[in-house]
């Protein structure tokens, strides 16, 4: 039993800066995985970028060197985002994978950016 809950969304312009945050409870252990997808519409969910035990990152070819994450302990990760671009405009999503396979998902938070 896992819950994820996203936040800190808005609108921006474009160059400016975001950070997502997201609260899991539940049975959350550092050891497993957590991530960041985006699904903007008409498009497919996409991965953003994940962490694994140790504090490893991978990203998307698309957010390298603009965007960051993080994992403050086993509840909670952040998503930080600089140098935003209109294509960045999508509902960001916050995952948890644990030791059996079973992906958990926030309900999304909305990420707007103009020009």
């Amino acid at each position: 039993q896992v819950q994820l809950v996203e936040s800190g969304g808005g609108l921006v312009q474009a160059g400016g800066s975001l950070r997502l945050s997201c609260a899991a409870s539940g049975s959350i252990f550092s050891f497993n995985r957590m991530g960041w997808y985006r699904q903007a519409p008409g498009k497919q969910r996409e991965l953003v970028a994940h962490i694994i035990s140790g504090g490893r990152t991978n990203y998307a070819d698309s957010v390298k060197g603009r965007f960051t994450i993080s994992r403050e302990n086993a509840n909670t990760v952040y998503l930080q985002m600089n140098s935003l671009k209109p294509e960045d405009t999508a509902v960001y999503y916050c995952n948890y994978r644990d030791h059996n396979g079973q992906d958990y998902w926030g309900q999304g938070t909305q990420v707007t950016v103009s020009s």
